[in-house]
Order: C-alpha cells, then sequence, then structure tokens
C-alpha cells in the first residue's frame, strides 16, 4: 500500500485519488492499445481526453494554489 504524500487536506485526497484512476485507466489503454483491441491513434485521443478530466480536476479542486 502506498503512502499519501504531502499536506493532508481533503481536495488533496481527492485529486490523489484521481491520478491514481487516472494511471489505471492509461494502463488499461496501453494494454488495449498493445493488443490491438484499439488502434495507437484511438489510445492516444482516449488518453487525451482522460488527461483534460485530470486537469480539469486539479483546477475545480484548486491544487498548487497559495490559499
Amino acid at each position: 500500500m502506498n503512502s499519501y504524500k504531502g499536506e493532508f487536506t481533503l481536495d488533496n485526497l481527492v485529486f490523489n485519488a484521481n491520478v491514481k484512476e487516472f494511471t489505471h485507466q492509461i494502463s488499461d489503454i496501453y494494454g488495449l492499445s498493445n493488443q490491438g483491441t484499439i488502434s495507437q491513434k484511438e489510445a492516444y485521443t482516449q488518453i487525451q481526453v482522460l488527461f483534460e478530466a485530470l486537469k480539469r480536476s486539479k483546477q475545480e479542486l484548486r491544487i498548487g494554489e497559495n490559499s
């Protein structure tokens, strides 16, 4: 089990969970692409969508902003 790093806040915890889910989904997409189930172009498109969602999550949670 990985330990949590950084200042503990609810927003940081939520973002940490989002990052973990992002990496899990990327791993799944990578596997599907390597198996030929989806094309590399489709994998890239899906990863772009996931990354934009992660960026949006970071902005909405105001991660990294000095308050």
